[in-house]
């Protein structure tokens, strides 16, 4: 029994040296975004799919850039439909950001830096229902389906794995524009791993991440550059409902 109980005690120690709180919390936190991965991207796919609605959502997107004199997203395509090496880095960082490296950057703090990562959880996932409340009120066809617009689809054009594939199409929204949770989720990564981080160089590239992320949707005609401002005031929202006793309590102490 004496021996039982150390080997009990031997394997939980090796456990909790490699997972914060033991094998259970892992593997709940493992089934809380395994199901939620699923439940969104059903959900977004069967959110709105008005296309007259999001069709003129998007020109009055496009109108309120060229009121303002800002409908650059043009020119950003056309820097980077002259470089195939361009064209394979966004491509492979549109497809990988939102949910690999997202996944991958919970992950790691999950095992590395657990103390922040309830809140950095709970922002995501915050974000993200903000976004598919937006996705609902709001059908959005992006810039790539205005061709008369002068916007060339350069993920279908150019890249072997595009919005028409059988696997993108089985769960997604193509009227998901407004707002870019892309955005909104490398914002997110991008600020909360350059706070985590300790070697100054890879906090440098973690806060250029969100930056890449923009470039990318943009210049690949996935998103107006309002649709990436949507996400960053999503990614705001979602962090000051999670973090509002902090600001609260802030706000408190100030001075009068």
């Amino acid at each position: 029994m004496q021996k039982a109980n150390t080997i009990g005690a031997v394997n939980t120690h090796a456990e909790r040296r490699f997972l914060p709180h033991g094998l259970p919390d892992f593997a709940r936190q493992l089934a809380i975004w395994l199901g939620f991965v699923v439940l969104y991207q059903v959900a977004r796919g069967f959110a709105d799919r008005d296309a007259t609605a999001a069709f003129r959502n998007g020109l009055r997107v496009a109108q309120v850039e060229r009121n303002v004199g800002s409908l650059f997203e043009l020119s950003l395509q056309g820097f980077l439909n002259s470089s195939h090496l361009l064209i394979e880095l966004t491509s492979f960082t549109y497809w990988l950001s939102q949910f690999a490296v997202l996944g991958l950057a919970l992950l790691w703090v999950y095992l590395r830096r657990n103390e922040a990562f309830l809140r950095f959880r709970n922002t995501v996932l915050v974000a993200n229902v903000l976004g598919l409340v937006g996705y609902v009120a709001l059908p959005t066809a992006p810039p790539r389906m205005f061709p008369s617009l002068g916007f060339v689809d350069t993920l279908g054009a150019f890249s072997s794995v595009n919005h028409s594939s059988a696997a993108i199409e089985l769960a997604s929204n193509p009227y998901a524009a407004m707002p870019s949770l892309h955005a909104a989720d490398a914002l997110i990564v991008g600020l909360t791993m350059a706070a985590v981080v300790r070697w100054r160089p890879v906090k440098l590239l973690w806060l250029a991440w969100p930056a890449w992320v923009a470039f990318t949707v943009v210049a690949t005609a996935n998103h107006f550059w309002l649709d990436v401002v949507g996400g960053a005031l999503v990614a705001a929202a979602a962090a000051a409902v999670v973090h509002r006793r902090t600001l609260v309590g802030r706000l408190r102490r100030a001075p009068a």
